[in-house]
């Protein structure tokens, strides 16, 4: 484990510090860490050191996760009480006389309200109206409980107003189920309580909604109308309504939708369905039946977007298990929901499952959505999970993928555009498109969903919520609790790589980029997990020495100074021969080998052998391959082609020092026989060449004016001899973003496979690695923006943004 580790090598460094600056931060107590705040005056970030607050005792930490841990082991899903009024209804086969279900019957008799209610919730909103209608409903239907019925219909008159209420939160198909329940009650000789103009009004709100076009095609609305029959009673041809219907016997697996199936059309295999019902939850039943994937689904995903999928990463695996196996016996309840499959095959691919994209070739195309209930209603979620889905693409022949990710795209944009969709949805859809997944920032990530945790709209229910919700506080506080502590590792290790500059006097270096706050944010982005403070470390110092070197051999040096530095890497130890040509090569070459010595020697505790050459070996071809670069420039050189130009330009990135390095600090065993493997290599290769060639399309403008190689120039010049007519050149930019998008498949599909040599989590390292360029490097050289500082304080400094409002889950 990489905790105990590294508190084994604190115990060779006094104070937890290592000689030479190496800073690392302590192992994280139970004492709080302090807050580190900006300044709001100055250039640089001057730190301020504030108490922290809010960090969770352990054993309520305890407390809250053994409830999401239940949540996730399958806890019973919510009951409906609308669902269970319908299947109530439903007679006994051969006899109009008798319920079928007669526990349910009961179930409502014994759950009615003092208020003469049937809800969970102390606020009377639509949802409870429609659900205590069904309940009178059903007990009038058997002639049961006129004290019941009479409390819930002084229940329905007292709140009535509230059906009418055109601001209020409305289940789906609320204004056709409401009016055939209204119907139903008038036709058993019911009197509801209300002005017969109120009701005119309810009924008048049917036929708009009748006639009202919503959004898809005529098979989303025939669709639509399909799951709401049961408000449509005998206005429905139920013959063509058995289309819709699942090898289990029910209709869209909605209890209510197939109970009305039974009682008009007299199913059999609807009947089925409510006796596997019944038998499995007594006398009352759930929204939806079965769920089970897509509720354990939706809690996998919101630990995942709220930051603490891994303190349950074995409940995790064991859903995952589960889930797989149903994919690959195409189950139906993964298979014929669009977000629950597009959600399965993401966090399956993701978590390196071997599945192919065949599953989702059914979404292949747009029709998929505009035909479906979700287009009808303006139901966001599902699209936008198949969006996030198809961009786990490991090749560029996965047509299926490449058509999802483009018109859902494209819809999502024209959603953003018709501004009909909450706040809350509006930034996760803008951050989504923003930031692929090939260009997340998860720390962002988790503080936007922690921030927007709050009650959203019904999800495509007719009443009560899908999946269940009982761990929605549990699940806020833990991830308040888990970014508050991380930002305060994150804050020490700002203040120590400061330190660290200083004491290496690398803040003289006047030539030099050395921005500490961007260096831990860069290292943040490929190595977010807290426990990982070692490694990430390393990746922080190593990004401010391989800016600052890169930085001499841009023109920050003269070219005495350059060769210099490239004979001091390639003595290394015996350095003292070469001698220093000035102050700033002694300076930043002291750095490099003091840092690197440290960590060398770091590594070889966790690995049990020496890396030290490997660590001296990555430097110096890191060096010379800017020394070619500089001589290219200065003899106004450009490279004829790819072939020549990528083995120096892969390498100059510099990425050689800083991936390595941290990947040995790992924690986990990482044997010579893998580092020195084809697949590493590979894994290695993708990486830098991600970052290169994004690099250089960014920077194609100024580097042009400082007669710079670079990869897009030299496509446009084999390409036509020499001449830049911007036309040749854009073509060229899109032939080297084509490279970039293939490197990122491949760098996808190597770490999230399964089975491979190079263990997982230093794959895992290498492909969020290629995430560091694409977040730096987005529209021109960003790296100085005050875009990546505005990110960084947000990750790094600014303090959660929390809503005062009760909390329930991001959109599953």
């Amino acid at each position: 484990m990489l905790l105990s580790s590294s508190s084994c090598l604190a115990g060779h460094f006094p104070g937890g510090a290592s000689p030479h600056g190496m800073n690392y931060p302590r192992k994280p107590s139970n004492v709080p860490p302090p807050v580190v705040t900006r300044a709001t005056t100055g250039v640089r970030n001057n730190l301020e050191v504030v108490p922290n607050s809010g960090i969770l005792q352990g054993m309520h930490r305890d407390e809250l996760k053994a409830t999401v841990r239940k949540q996730l082991q399958g806890a019973e899903p919510s009951v409906s009480s609308y669902d269970t009024a319908w299947v109530a209804m439903v007679p006994l086969k051969g006899s109009s006389h008798a319920p079928c279900y007669p526990q349910c019957i009961q179930w409502i008799l014994d759950n009615q309200q003092l208020d003469g209610s049937w809800s969970q919730s102390a606020e009377v909103n639509k949802d409870i109206l429609l659900s205590t209608l069904a309940c009178i409903v059903a007990l009038k239907r058997w002639d049961c409980s006129p004290d019941h019925i009479r409390r819930g219909l002084h229940f329905i008159g007292r709140n009535f107003s509230v059906a009418m209420d055109g601001q209020s939160v409305s289940p789906v198909g609320f204004n056709i189920t409401f009016s055939g329940l209204l119907n139903l009650a008038t036709e058993m000789g019911l009197e509801i309580p209300v002005m017969k103009t109120d009701i005119d009004g309810i009924f008048y709100l049917r036929e708009i909604e009748l006639a009202r076009d919503g959004g898809g095609t005529v098979a989303a609305r025939k669709a639509f109308m399909a799951y709401v029959s049961e408000g449509l009673g005998r206005r429905q041809d139920w013959d063509l309504l058995m289309a819709y219907q699942r090898k289990n016997g029910s209709l869209f697996n909605s209890p209510s939708t197939t109970a009305a199936a039974a009682i008009y059309s007299r199913n059999d295999r609807a009947l089925d369905y409510l006796g596997s019902l019944t038998s499995k939850f007594g006398g009352s039943v759930p929204v939806i039946y079965p769920d089970d994937v897509y509720s354990q689904l939706c809690m996998v995903n919101t630990l995942e977007k709220m930051g603490i999928s891994s303190d349950f990463a074995c409940e995790i695996r064991d859903i995952l298990d589960m889930t797989y196996s149903c994919w690959m016996q195409n189950e139906e309840e993964i298979m014929s929901d669009m977000g629950t499959c597009a959600k399965a095959f993401r966090l399956l691919r993701m978590n390196g499952y071997d599945i192919n994209s065949d599953g989702m070739g059914q979404f292949a195309e747009q029709s998929c959505y505009d035909d479906s209930i979700h287009a009808y209603v303006n139901d966001i979620q599902p699209l936008l999970e198949l969006y996030r889905s198809s961009q786990v693409r490991f090749s560029e022949d996965d047509l299926i993928l490449e058509n999802i990710c483009s018109w859902s795209a494209k819809l999502l944009k024209q959603q953003l555009s018709s501004r009909k969709i909450s706040k809350p949805l509006v930034q996760e859809i803008e951050y989504a498109l923003e930031f692929p997944i090939f260009a997340t920032v998860e720390p962002l990530e988790h503080k936007g969903n922690i921030e927007r945790f709050k009650t959203n709209s019904f999800q495509l229910v007719k009443s009560g919520h899908c999946g269940s919700s009982s761990a929605n506080t549990e699940i806020l506080s833990l991830a308040i609790d888990k970014f508050r502590s991380t930002q305060s590792i994150f804050q020490q290790e700002l203040q120590d790589l400061n330190r660290w500059v200083q004491e290496h006097r690398l803040d003289e270096l006047k030539f030099a980029r050395i921005l500490p706050l961007h260096a831990c944010f860069c290292a943040i982005v490929p190595l977010f997990p807290p426990e990982l403070f070692v490694p990430r470390v390393a990746w922080s110092q190593n990004a401010v020495l391989t800016t600052a070197v890169d930085d001499l051999f841009d023109g920050g040096g003269s070219m005495e100074e350059m060769r210099n530095m490239v004979e001091l890497f390639e003595k290394w130890d015996d350095h003292a021969e070469v001698g220093f040509s000035s102050e700033n090569v002694e300076i930043l070459f002291k750095a490099v080998y003091n840092t690197t010595r440290r960590m060398g020697e770091m590594a070889a505790q966790l690995q049990n052998r020496s890396v030290m050459d490997h660590l001296v070996e990555l430097w110096v071809v890191t060096v010379r391959t800017m020394m070619t670069e500089a001589e290219w420039v200065e003899n106004k050189y450009i490279p004829a082609t790819m072939e020549e130009y990528m083995p120096v330009a892969e390498h100059s990135f510099a990425f050689d020092p800083i991936i390595p390095t941290s990947a040995y600090l790992l924690g986990e065993p990482l044997p010579e026989e893998a580092v020195r493997s084809e697949e590493y290599t590979r894994l290695l290769q993708h990486a830098n060449t991600i970052g290169r060639l994004i690099n250089d399309v960014v920077t194609l403008e100024r580097e042009m004016r400082a007669g710079k190689p670079n990869s897009v120039v030299v496509r446009a010049a084999s390409r036509v001899g020499g001449a830049m007519d911007p036309a040749v050149v854009e073509a060229a930019k899109e032939e080297v973003r084509r490279v970039i998008r293939m490197a990122r498949w491949e760098l996808q599909r190597l770490a999230f496979r399964d089975g491979a040599v190079v263990p997982r989590r230093c794959r895992e390292l290498l492909w969020h690695s290629g995430k560091v360029a694409s977040v730096f490097y987005r529209e021109e050289d960003a790296y100085t923006k005050e875009t990546m500082r505005t990110m960084a304080n947000a990750v790094i400094l600014d303090p959660l943004q929390l809503q005062r409002t009760r909390p329930t889950p991001p959109p599953c």
